[in-house]
């Protein structure tokens, strides 16, 4: 009898305990989910709606809706003519705002973009209008002139330690003075007729050709890199999604994007203003998610002091985030002047700051940092710009605008935090 046996008094034995028992193989639940079918994926997203990970599921339903409420009022908001006319309004305050999810990951925040893209346009317009430098060098020598500014905020406040709010506030005030002493007693510079700050917003690939390519080439590359990431991951023994999936989601995709380029050849074509925003959200979200800068950036927003432990520097990622912020700016300053027609000393005031924030925002990225995306730049926009749209195709006035928006983006914020809330409740947090 084993030693472990036990007895009764009659001596006859009760039972007997294994000297090592098998251990039990975990399951991770993605398999079961995936084996459950249909079934098991509904099980799944009514779980993360419960645990408070809703994605970006409340910005395709806003935007569901407005697009519904706004052609049933209007009867025009569908048309192919203002659906590219939003594709061409989102691109630069789009731009800044990409530059702003870099930091609201870090936890921070940047109240000198708009002025930063104000004063690269004026930088742009008096180099190449009042002094002859070719557009394309005075455009890269705004640009590089924010990543100057973008260093310095990110050395007062990585350095130094002065709060990122107080230092992109004197920022704002500084550069927006700059901006008007760059201007001169001109006022108002106009774009040249033709050349390349005019035809940034205003240029149109008019071979539909263009879009359905695009469409092509993006609905090809996703599956490509969704395919190619699932072998790797088998490969070194990790969960990856089945071939199924992947073609599902290639499919709903290729849906949306050959319904885009058709609806954009209706009118003028595919804007070149699109392809570049598009473009920066697609080149910044593989960045964020798949480079190990990426990761540093998450880490930093997720814990300092962590990210410190692991070997991460803070001071050098803090500063280089802030100078890709005001670098996007600036290009967003520019897109922003081809839209206008002219660079002034009024370029990226207003509301211009508070959308690209509110925009960030509304798109699912969280004001407390570790958490959020650059498409969060691209639905953020489209939620406001399409709720601006629709109330001037309503002839409401500005001021009920400013206070819609501010509407949304309060809403954005109080379902972020309950958001945040309920995952820690769940363990997720």
């Amino acid at each position: 009898m084993s030693k472990h046996a036990s007895t009764q008094t009659n001596g006859s034995p009760v039972s007997e305990i294994p000297d090592s028992a098998a251990p039990i193989p975990a399951v991770d639940p993605r398999l079961l989910v995936r084996e459950q079918g249909l079934t098991g994926y509904l099980g799944e997203f009514k779980r993360k709606l419960r645990s408070g990970d809703l994605g970006s599921l409340p910005v395709v339903i806003g935007l569901v809706l407005i697009a519904a409420i706004f052609q049933g009022i209007t009867g025009k908001f569908l048309t192919a003519g203002n659906l590219s006319n939003i594709t061409l309004y989102i691109a630069g305050p789009g731009l800044i705002s990409v530059g702003i999810v870099f930091v609201l990951l870090l936890g921070e925040i940047d109240l000198s973009l708009g002025s930063v893209a104000g004063v690269s346009a004026a930088v742009s317009a008096v180099l190449s209008i009042q002094h002859g430098v070719n557009e394309y060098a005075a455009a890269l020598i705004a640009v590089a002139a924010a990543l100057a500014i973008g260093a310095l905020h990110g050395f007062f406040f990585a350095k130094i330690g002065v709060p990122a709010f107080v230092v992109t506030l004197a920022g704002l005030l500084a550069w927006s003075g700059l901006q008007g002493w760059v201007m001169g007693n001109t006022g108002t510079l106009n774009n040249i007729p033709g050349g390349f700050i005019a035809n940034l917003d205003n240029y149109f690939f008019e071979s539909v050709a263009a879009a359905y390519g695009l469409a092509a080439v993006s609905v090809v590359g996703y599956l490509v890199a969704a395919l190619l990431g699932a072998k790797s991951r088998r490969q070194a023994g990790l969960l990856a999604k089945p071939v199924g999936e992947i073609v599902l989601r290639a499919a709903l995709l290729a849906v949306l994007a050959f319904g885009a380029a058709y609806t954009l050849n209706q009118d003028r074509g595919l804007p070149l203003a699109l392809v570049v925003f598009l473009g920066v959200v697609v080149v910044t979200d593989f960045v964020l998610r798949r480079t190990s800068y990426g990761r540093k950036v998450f880490a930093v927003g997720g814990g300092v002091e962590a990210a410190r432990r692991a070997g991460i520097n803070v001071a050098r990622v803090r500063i280089s985030v802030f100078m890709i912020s005001a670098g996007l700016a600036a290009v967003g300053g520019l897109f922003i002047a081809s839209q206008a027609g002219f660079a002034d000393k009024q370029l990226g005031s207003g509301n211009v700051l508070m959308n690209s924030i509110a925009a960030a925002v509304i798109g699912g990225t969280s004001l407390f940092g570790g958490r959020g995306k650059t498409w969060s730049a691209l639905l953020g926009m489209l939620v406001i710009q399409s709720i601006v749209t629709g109330l001037d195709l309503q002839g409401i006035s500005q001021s009920i605008q400013y206070m819609i928006t501010g509407a949304v983006l309060l809403a954005a914020v109080v379902l972020d935090s309950v958001s945040r809330r309920t995952q820690k409740s769940a363990g997720r947090g």
